[in-house]
């Protein structure tokens, strides 16, 4: 996040400064591409890489703080994604989860460490993408982007209490699965385990 800096950075990307632009795709893209893997399955990088070119063509008119700017580019990747569906006259495919990106200061970090948390967002991922695509879209706009109920309402034009109800019950559903996945594997924690101790 770039917190303090975000609006001082949007406007030199807003002007034409590259080194700016790539800061705003460094801090947005992970959690662009987390939720896309949930949503579009294996077409994730595809369509952040089409997300990105609308950025470019319309980063001009957007105006808000950073939160703002999250919603807006995953609210984009999301029409270019239902966009794609209507094209093909297709259902989404079988959900999986890929690695996630590699984190710009691995050369510092204990590599036992870099891998545990690859495995447990990849497992993580993979989890959630296992329920109704779309209780696990709001669970991903709610959990993995960091949407509240009224954003995801929004967003995915159904009611805050119809969103809360489904995140929920997918999290009760995904926390059902991993303590049946740990009673038969005889193990007291779980990858996924911090995903499902939200409040919906």
């Amino acid at each position: 996040m770039l917190g303090d800096r975000f609006a001082e950075v949007l406007e030199r990307a807003q002007g034409g400064d590259v080194e700016a632009f790539a800061e705003l795709y460094r801090q947005t893209q992970p959690m662009l591409v987390r939720y896309l893997r949930v949503t579009t399955g294996q077409q994730a990088e595809d369509i952040a890489s089409q997300t990105w070119v609308r950025v470019i063509e319309s980063l001009g008119s957007f105006e808000g703080p950073e939160p703002g700017f999250r919603r807006w580019v995953v609210a984009i990747g999301r029409n270019i994604w239902i966009d794609e569906l209507r094209r093909s006259g297709r259902r989404p495919e079988e959900l999986v989860a890929e690695t996630p990106e590699r984190p710009d200061d691995t050369d510092r970090v204990d590599p036992a460490l870099v891998a545990q948390a690859r495995l447990s967002t990849e497992a993580a991922l993979a989890l959630v993408a296992t329920l109704p695509p779309d209780q696990a879209e709001m669970v991903g706009l709610r959990v993995l982007v960091g949407l509240d109920v009224a954003e995801v309402a929004e967003l995915v034009g159904k009611s805050p209490g119809a969103v809360r109800v489904a995140v929920h019950r997918g999290l009760r559903r995904l926390r059902e699965r991993l303590v049946g996945a740990d009673a038969a594997l005889g193990v007291t924690g779980s990858a996924g385990g911090a995903l499902v101790h939200q409040d919906a």
